[in-house]
């Protein structure tokens, strides 16, 4: 299996515009042979550099909320459709899709960091919303459930996802484990030397392959009317620089791109080696013992309000 990970820049807080982007990176890549392609933490449309970049917990600060309001315009509305462009761009070349979007609440006022699997034939079979935002994004993201924790079938094949530190999460990576994934896709806003260890790690320990995709974010991406963006260049002109990297089960590097530059990265993934790998070690098959550990996972979709009619 041929596999990418995009490490490029959106068209941040413009979500059609990125949509469009998104479809041409999976042209691009499908043009070189890939089958699977994983996109950074909510590439659709932007992570939100200024949770860290400014005094974003300043409380009933004008600006602070007509930037968050522009988050909201921007973010992805799955039932609304605003995926079909990708959804159809995956079916006409095959590729199966990981994307990271920033999805908005049914209630409109709130935004869940969310990774969408997409496959070829069926379509959106995955929404999973981040466990627990950490540090400044708790200011921009409401909690996710464990609807999501579902490994995927495509071409044979058992893939899974996780946003950023829910990698870093024992029991998130453990209830993925146990579904027998072969490669596990970690997005990341732009942070290299952490999605570096961290994806070596996780191969290492689960046996798999891991497919890591990290975003570029620089002054020149951020739109002149982002109500916060004087504060953003007050402090950094480069906000998020990369960390695309595909990690064999063994540890061994595959492909990494360079820290800043806007590419795609790819490999061949040789399955058997995951089976080989797991000759001595299988952490949710015989090397486990649910006799004495056990995890419980809960996957129900939870919403705020039921209603019965």
């Amino acid at each position: 299996m041929k596999v990418a990970s995009v490490q490029h820049a959106p068209v941040y807080l413009d979500r059609d515009a990125t949509i469009a982007k998104v479809v041409d990176l999976v042209a691009e890549a499908a043009g070189e042979g890939a089958e699977l392609i994983a996109f950074p933490e909510t590439f659709v449309a932007g992570y939100p550099s200024w949770a860290d970049f400014t005094n974003a917990s300043a409380f009933d600060d004008p600006a602070q909320k007509q930037a968050f309001s522009q988050y909201l315009d921007s973010a992805v509305d799955v039932g609304r459709g605003d995926l079909d462009p990708v959804v159809a761009a995956s079916a006409e070349h095959g590729l199966f899709v990981y994307l990271g979007i920033a999805e908005r609440s049914t209630s409109g006022g709130s935004i869940y960091c969310t990774l969408a699997a997409i496959h070829p034939e069926r379509g959106v079979v995955g929404t999973h919303r981040k466990l627990k935002p950490t540090y400044g994004e708790r200011l921009m993201w409401a909690d996710g459930d464990g609807a999501g924790l579902r490994a995927h079938e495509f071409a044979g094949t058992k893939v899974s996802g996780l946003n950023c530190w829910e990698n870093w999460m024992p029991l998130a990576r453990a209830a993925m484990y146990a579904q027998g994934p072969e490669v596990h896709v970690a997005t990341w806003p732009g942070s290299p030397e952490i999605s570096a260890d961290i994806s070596r790690f996780v191969a290492m320990e689960g046996r798999l392959f891991v497919i890591s995709s990290g975003a570029i974010l620089r002054d020149e991406h951020l739109p002149d009317d982002l109500a916060v963006r004087e504060a953003m260049l007050d402090t950094h002109h480069r906000f998020a620089s990369g960390g695309a990297i595909i990690v064999a089960p063994d540890g061994t590097v595959l492909a990494a791109a360079e820290k800043h530059e806007e590419t795609i990265i790819y490999a061949d993934l040789d399955l058997s080696l995951v089976r080989e790998a797991r000759q001595n070690f299988d952490p949710t098959g015989h090397y486990s013992r649910p006799d004495v550990l056990q995890l419980n996972v809960d996957r129900q979709r939870r919403d705020p309000a039921t209603f019965t009619d």
